[in-house]
């Protein structure tokens, strides 16, 4: 199958078939590592190699914590006001899509929050053009990718002078390099680069545990998390192993700059059919917003899509029906996407437009 889901997503087949091998036996420890105690040398080895890999790979200071936390991304956007927003103070938000709307509804909940700016009047077709931001904020939060509408930011957006800069980063985490002393903190559901679903990276600059307040839910509290290593309670252990394993295959392939670029090849052989195309397929994002991950396009008509989804789905493609919010389609090119899948993709596209155009 030519997996193009947008999440839980592609692994890469040697990943898929390390773990596959280990499952029944984890280094010569007789059990799984399905079953072992996250409490053991064996399972605190794993953790160790997992943070070293990702502090190598983006290249993240002594200055930063790392966290491999459970909830999702989606539990980070109340945890982050939670933690980082000190009573009375407001927050900055720039919103381009679904995620960036859902982490707005969640702060709001909590306290202050101001939208600096947002592309919802263009139907979140293009990052935010206008963006006006506060230098009293306690932090400018945005999201670099958004999956459903197929928005990416390529340069991030500069808060004033001692306002932290937060991103979700969920879905093009670990995709290209990124420079992590611009952020104050940064957030990653797994299922997409990284791993599969149960574990969120989190990576927080230690100076930013000072504004934790007292008293919040034990399970919520960075400075809990930071100072139980991410095992205050039961990690989800089996998840960070995958993150692990895909590091390592990260590293073995030759980087994020290698990835990177492949990636790059990979969307723009499918942009390139969109704008080849005459009009029969419609990209939703606008140019210079283009995601390299989740590339969102429309048809003439809905019967179209639909007949394109289930021969796609007869040819071995899957997942590539547009969320249910907005309709579609959607190829989602993640990191362990293979460049023949995208190829094949590609001529299937420009086969079934010469059928039906």
């Amino acid at each position: 199958m030519h997996n193009f889901n947008a999440g839980p997503a592609a692994l890469p087949l040697e990943v898929l078939e390390q773990a596959q091998g280990e499952l029944l036996d984890f280094r010569g420890s007789g059990m799984s590592i399905l079953e072992m105690s996250h409490r053991s040398k064996t399972f605190e080895a794993v953790m160790a190699e997992t943070e070293a890999d990702l502090r190598e790979l983006l290249g993240v200071g002594a200055e930063y914590k790392v966290l491999f936390l459970q909830g999702g991304a989606s539990l980070q956007f109340g945890m982050l006001p939670m933690n980082l927003r000190r009573t009375g103070q407001s927050a900055d938000y720039i919103v381009n899509g679904t995620w960036g709307t859902a982490a707005v509804k969640d702060a709001r909940k909590l306290g202050k929050v101001r939208v600096a700016g947002s592309s919802e009047s263009t139907n979140f077709d293009r990052v935010p053009e206008t963006i006006e931001l506060d230098p009293g904020a306690a932090y400018l939060h945005y999201t670099s990718n958004e999956t459903i509408h197929g928005v990416e930011w390529w340069s991030e957006p500069e808060p004033p002078a001692g306002v932290p800069l937060i991103c979700d980063m969920s879905s093009d985490f670990l995709s290209w390099p990124v420079e992590i002393s611009k952020y104050g903190l940064i957030y990653a559901g797994a299922q997409k680069n990284a791993g599969p679903a149960g574990v969120t990276v989190v990576i927080l600059r230690e100076d930013l545990l000072e504004r934790v307040p007292g008293g919040l839910p034990v399970m919520l509290d960075y400075k809990v998390q930071v100072a139980g290593g991410s095992m205050h309670n039961t990690p989800p252990c089996f998840a960070i192993y995958m993150v692990g394993l895909v590091l390592k295959w990260l590293k073995g392939v030759g980087g994020l700059e290698v990835i990177a670029s492949r990636n790059q090849h990979k969307a723009e052989l499918i942009y390139r059919v969109i704008d080849e195309s005459g009009g029969f397929y419609r990209g939703h994002a606008q140019q210079g917003s283009r995601s390299w991950m989740n590339v969102t396009l429309r048809l003439p008509n809905e019967d179209l899509e639909e007949q394109f989804v289930k021969q796609a789905e007869g040819e071995g493609m899957v997942g590539l029906k547009g969320h249910r919010s907005v309709g579609g389609l959607r190829a989602s090119l993640y990191n362990a996407v293979p460049l023949e899948s995208v190829q094949t993709l590609a001529q299937f596209m420009a086969e079934f437009q010469r059928r039906n155009g």
